[in-house]
């Protein structure tokens, strides 16, 4: 499956910061809770993406994306494996980036 650039901007969302306010803990492949903070949340075509980012990530300004699947009062995330859309969702999170910096 190849990615499809959406054809609209990204916008800001906030659907994981109005279940679980700034932070969310998850489970790690091993099993153990990690706590990370919802830097943002975006629609993007079709699809809500968020930016995650724990203690150790943000000593090397590093940040996790996800998909976030929301079906009724269910929230997934999922992670992105595809390399181009991964680039691509990291683009369009720096594009919101530069844009929140522009507001005053």
């Amino acid at each position: 499956m190849t990615f499809q650039y959406p054809q609209s901007a990204p916008k800001p969302a906030s659907v994981l910061h109005e279940h679980f306010g700034r932070e969310i803990e998850l489970l790690t492949d091993d099993g153990v809770e990690q706590s990370y903070h919802i830097k943002q949340e975006f629609v993007w075509g079709d699809i809500t993406y968020v930016a995650l980012q724990s203690e150790a990530m943000k000593a090397e300004d590093e940040v996790e994306f996800m998909r976030v699947i929301s079906e009724q009062d269910e929230i997934e995330l999922e992670s992105i494996v595809d390399e181009d859309e991964w680039e691509a969702v990291s683009e369009a999170y720096d594009d919101l980036q530069f844009v929140n910096d522009e507001r005053p």
